[in-house]
């Protein structure tokens, strides 16, 4: 255990005079290469934890054409099929290949309730939180379901206009609501401040 303690500090003193001494481009590409190997290492070792699939899937050939003729290097011809001769038509969803990579994420939460868990920022997922019911469920349709006023409309049997004003109002209650934050965040040069949160706040308050 000590003699692999000293070789990963020689190591990790090594890189770090390489860093120091880098000067030209071919130096900093041979520190890129260094710290590349490290973190191939490091999340290989982080590998033997996690239950999942292998990054180097099965390949089924699988492809909405199947006119297209393509051939493996060696001369054979590839087999391509189309949606639903050999598979269901589901399972090249790619919330689908989520969950057999073993992400589930983007499966348990994709319902009106639970979308703002899969917010990153919490300034905006709280908002979304916090919205009613119907306001949820029209802006997670449009937002995340790419759905028209009038598909969303033909689904709750509502009118699209009606449909509009709801989403309209989820809207403004989250802007009223992380407009506040934003505009502390940039008095205080928040380390979280972005370019989008700036022009937000430049549009919000030209528009109230």
């Amino acid at each position: 255990m000590e003699r692999k303690n000293l070789v990963s500090n020689i190591r990790r003193e090594a890189l770090a005079r390489v860093e120091e001494a880098a000067r030209s481009v071919e130096d900093f590409n041979t520190v890129i290469d260094m710290w590349n190997h490290l973190d191939e290492n490091r999340e290989r070792k982080e590998r033997y934890h996690e239950v999942q699939r292998s990054e180097n899937g099965l390949v089924l050939n699988y492809a909405a054409e199947r006119s297209r003729v393509s051939y493996y290097p060696d001369g054979t011809q590839k087999h391509i099929y189309s949606d639903g001769m050999i598979f269901p038509t589901p399972f090249p969803h790619p919330s689908w290949r989520e969950v057999m990579r073993g992400d589930f994420l983007s499966f348990i939460f994709d319902n009106a309730e639970e979308m703002w868990q899969l917010i990153e920022d919490c300034d905006i997922a709280l908002p979304v939180k916090t919205l009613s019911k119907k306001q949820a469920d029209v802006l997670f349709l449009s937002a995340v379901r790419h759905c028209t006023p009038q598909h969303i409309a033909c689904y709750h049997d509502k009118t699209d206009r009606a449909v509009r004003k709801l989403y309209s109002a989820a809207l403004k209650s989250i802007r009223n609501k992380i407009a506040p934050i934003i505009r502390e965040q940039m008095e205080s040069e928040h380390p979280q401040m972005t370019i989008n949160k700036r022009k937000f706040i430049e549009w919000y308050y030209k528009n109230r």
